[in-house]
């Protein structure tokens, strides 16, 4: 969705970032504060998290640091729910994501003999 949601805005980005980090160089603005603030919400230092929100803050304003706070938790959400009960892909996100997971290594975080992610 990400990867669509970009060039629908004429923007292109590299998708290595998701499991590069800030290694990758991208060209959203407030980028490094962004991977930094999703990095340390993975976290338990609440004192790397507050300095990370700060400076998301600081970089973009109050509410691009909330719509940030709030896309980090909902992915968790999500992906708890998902690893949890061990829901799999279904066969068409299967095939559209197919070259995404080839292309970003993802198979390496395979479940070991259960054939998902």
């Amino acid at each position: 969705m990400l990867r669509a949601s970009a060039r629908t805005d004429g923007e292109d980005l590299d998708l290595a970032t998701i499991v590069e980090g800030g290694k990758v160089p991208t060209s959203a603005r407030g980028d490094q504060a962004l991977l930094a603030f999703a990095e340390a919400a993975l976290g338990d230092d609440a004192e790397a998290i507050a300095k990370a929100r700060q400076q998301v803050r600081s970089e973009l304003g109050e509410a691009a640091m909330i719509d940030a706070a709030g896309v980090i938790a909902n992915f968790q959400r999500v992906v708890r729910i998902a690893d949890g009960t061990g829901i799999p892909l279904d066969a068409p996100m299967d095939a559209l994501s197919a070259d995404l997971r080839i292309e970003l290594g993802l198979s390496r975080y395979q479940e070991e003999g259960s054939g998902r992610l």
